[in-house]
């Protein structure tokens, strides 16, 4: 089994119901195992329309699915949940299912990247993910997730792209 990473954010509606029901449906689902969470942080909305403040955590999940289907099976759940994908980018959502890591692989392609292009810039991300797993090294940035974090508080966290 592969171990991945899904970062999960809400702020619509009941938060909480909304990413526990997306952690149910996740573990329901045949070959993903659920195995951590992160505590549940608030955080203010970056960017977009003014909205609610969001609650996010990540898990940590082994799966047989390959990335691809990892992901359209996180969009089927979003969808289950209410949400519809639209144009406008950072608004409001019931919910946000976000393939951060999936073991060391790098994927980079249209519909999908991995590792998630923005996770190193993300304190709402790292915070949760760290709790998780602060050991795992980024494979693009070479860097763990305990050390981005540290250099995205500290200010000393250099704005890399890692898709070039």
């Amino acid at each position: 089994m592969t171990r991945a990473f899904i970062g999960i954010g809400s702020n619509q509606g009941d938060r909480l119901e909304q990413i526990s029901q997306a952690i149910r449906r996740l573990s329901q689902t045949p070959q993903i195992r659920v195995v951590q969470m992160a505590s549940i942080i608030e955080t203010q909305p970056e960017g977009g329309p003014p909205q609610d403040n969001y609650f996010n955590t990540a898990i940590e999940i082994h799966t047989e699915h390959e990335p691809a289907d990892l992901l359209r099976i996180l969009h089927s759940i979003e969808q289950g949940l209410g949400r519809t994908r639209s144009a406008e980018r950072w608004g409001p959502r019931p919910i946000d299912l976000d393939l951060l890591l999936y073991d060391d692989r790098v994927v980079h392609d249209p519909r999908l990247m991995i590792p998630h292009p923005r996770l190193h810039q993300r304190r709402f991300v790292l915070e949760p993910l760290a709790q998780l797993a602060p050991e795992v090294t980024h494979p693009i940035l070479n860097r763990t997730i305990q050390q981005l974090l540290d250099e995205l508080k500290s200010g000393t966290a250099t704005d890399l792209s890692v898709y070039g």
